[in-house]
């Protein structure tokens, strides 16, 4: 499972299409709608808020948006649109740690989206996140 910390708009159509399946399993999770999952490392920074379905919601909403912008058809109603805008914290080095595994593979799976991101100085976290000063993020398993 990853829940990128990077804006959806850098992912190639397979990296969003996971993103949206793997996000949906972790809002079943926090809604405790499964069993498995339920101690993965990248579902703690949501569980650590006062209402992480709000924040699970918010996340998959913007996700949504860019799958929209590029024309497809994911499911509206999956999504819990009484959300309140939050906000995360994500450390700068795990942006840079994530910038860094996405080009990886982009390089392997799509040669275009991976020169335009390439081309891009500094990618834009995901709007839930607030950056801060930090290294890699504890959870994170390099």
């Amino acid at each position: 499972m990853r829940i990128w910390s990077l804006h959806p708009k850098y992912l190639d159509t397979k990296g969003l299409v996971a993103l949206w399946r793997e996000t949906l399993l972790a809002k079943h999770v926090l809604e405790g709608k499964t069993k498995g999952y339920k101690n993965h490392p990248q579902l703690n920074r949501f569980k650590k808020l006062k209402k992480p379905t709000n924040a699970i919601n918010y996340y998959l909403a913007s996700v949504y948006a860019e799958a929209v912008k590029r024309g497809y058809n994911f499911s509206k109603e999956k999504i819990d649109w009484t959300f309140e805008k939050c906000s995360i914290y994500v450390t700068h080095g795990q942006l840079d740690y994530e910038t860094s595994h996405l080009l990886n593979k982009l390089k392997t799976r799509d040669n275009k989206k991976y020169i335009g991101v390439k081309s891009v100085k500094k990618l834009q976290a995901h709007p839930i996140f607030k950056v801060i000063e930090g290294d890699i993020e504890e959870w994170e398993i390099v």
